[in-house]
């Protein structure tokens, strides 16, 4: 008898012990988001004029997602995809949710996320920066399956000396915002070192305002003569584009620097090697790409702004889907796990990364949730799989203009047809225009207006699997013609 009480006191002990081992094997994950951040600015991407030298040791050390890209060029619309992996239009966020004037307007509180399924699963989880899905509590960052936040739950803040919510108070900080919601996520990576645990970096950088920031990260570019995106516009603004790219440049910097920190740090802590570290951004951003400046709600940066041709278009705006406010720069890295320094090509967009950070973490989806993201662990491990590599994008502009755009590209063909203003449709051969300068719309081939009819059959099939309200405005419209 003593024996098999033995026997049993020490099955018992297995059984208490194991699942914090269990949990302590799982990987820990840091997702890092910058706000505005263009494909093309990181040293990686090639720019001559920029060095990230911590980017780069994190795109060298682990895995570039060349053809990644979110599927809404503005801050909220592509944040509620991040976080839900459905399209924005599926909760009524179509544009970047303004504190004032839309109080009452913010992620639907029922919204499934991963992180709150991660939560669940047992890891500590944190939210350092930005949020801009809601101000009202009931879209608090905590509802969603944040443990701690700490950052700004509206769109913007001073890149300097801002007030920012700790413990559920606004509290004005002293320092750089970049490194304030570094220090909180070094923190928390700190305190949770001996559990599983998901930390979300969400910097305001480098969206604007710019300036002021750290010596060190402005003093390389106070004198940058910038090389400009080709081709050069004639009435360009050239002055100005460079000054702000200047600017711009030097907060993508005061990001690279921090992103050093949080790898040190993981290092230091000896977690690099279970880490999940992923780096990119909620759209990308023109300086000066298609004499443009913004993302999807682009300004003209010419010297005299073009006549205005559409009632709910002002001059200054050019509204778009360009790939140069699509496209984000993507990096993951997993030492124990995943390749090291390669590139994929197949096309991902921020919708896959919730099925895909939930199947690393070994946690199943939950039957019934409809995600529109796709897991695409297998390319990251080196398979080859029938990927479609189309991306379906969106954009109903509310702030500043009027439209309603929908996109399909292909490896090839990219169309986008802006339902609210006729005339605005453009289609694009990617594969001999990969900058999308010559808009064929009006071509006469015949297989080019062949390929048009196709791509918008499929964005009129997509708008059905949505359920989009825009379908139900085409059918009336269409019935009056």
């Amino acid at each position: 008898m003593i024996m098999s009480r033995r026997i049993v006191l020490g099955l018992l002990g297995i059984l208490l012990v194991l699942p914090s081992a269990v949990r302590a094997e799982r990987p820990n994950i840091v997702f890092i988001y910058t706000d505005d951040q263009a494909p093309t600015a990181t040293g990686f991407s090639g720019n001559p004029d920029l060095k990230t030298p911590n980017i780069d040791r994190l795109a060298a050390s682990g895995i570039v997602i060349q053809n990644a890209f979110t599927v809404t060029p503005v801050c909220s619309p592509s944040r509620a995809g991040l976080v839900t992996g459905r399209y924005s239009t599926e909760y009524g966020i179509l544009d970047w949710i303004h504190p004032q004037a839309e109080a009452d307007l913010g992620l639907d509180p029922e919204a499934v996320t991963w992180m709150k399924l991660l939560q669940q699963d047992g890891y500590a989880t944190c939210l350092s920066g930005k949020w801009h899905l809601g101000t009202a509590d009931r879209y608090h960052p905590t509802v969603f399956g944040y443990d701690e936040f700490m950052g700004i739950r509206s769109g913007g803040c001073p890149p300097k000396d801002p007030v920012l919510e700790v413990d559920g108070e606004d509290v004005k900080q002293e320092g750089f915002t970049v490194d304030l919601v570094t220090d909180y996520a070094l923190d928390f990576m700190t305190r949770k070192k001996d559990e599983p645990f998901l930390v979300s970096v969400h910097y305001r950088e480098p969206h604007a305002a710019w300036l002021p920031n750290r010596e060190e990260d402005w003093e390389p570019y106070r004198d940058l003569d910038p090389e400009l995106p080709k081709p050069v516009h004639p009435d360009l603004d050239v002055e100005r584009v460079k000054k702000m790219t200047r600017e711009y440049y030097a907060s993508v910097a005061s990001v690279d620097r921090n992103v050093g920190r949080i790898l040190d740090l993981l290092d230091e802590l000896k977690l690099s090697e279970n880490t999940i570290v992923v780096y990119t951004s909620d759209h990308g951003y023109h300086n000066g790409h298609h004499s443009l400046w913004f993302k999807g709600n682009a300004h003209w940066m010419l010297k005299e702004l073009p006549e205005q041709q559409w009632d709910q278009i002002g001059r200054k705006r050019r509204p778009n889907l360009y790939d140069q406010s699509l496209r984000v720069p993507t990096i993951i890295r997993w030492p124990e796990a995943l390749p090291q320094g390669q590139t994929i090509l197949p096309t991902m967009s921020n919708l896959d990364w919730f099925p895909t950070l939930l199947s690393l973490a070994n946690i199943e989806v939950p039957e019934g949730l409809n995600l529109r993201g796709r897991d695409f662990t297998p390319m990251l491990k080196g398979l080859r799989i029938g990927w479609p590599n189309d991306l379906y994008a969106e954009y109903s502009m509310r702030h500043g203009a009027f439209v309603d755009m929908r996109c399909w590209r292909t490896p090839q063909w990219k169309l986008v047809v802006d339902f609210a203003n006729s005339g605005r449709d453009e289609l694009y051969d990617l594969q001999n225009d990969p900058g999308e300068f010559e808009n064929l719309i009006e071509s006469d081939d015949p297989s080019v207006q062949t390929v048009f009819q196709e791509l918008r059959s499929k964005i009129l099939h997509k708008l059905e699997e949505l359920n989009d309200p825009l379908l139900d405005r085409i059918q009336v419209e269409n019935k009056s013609e």
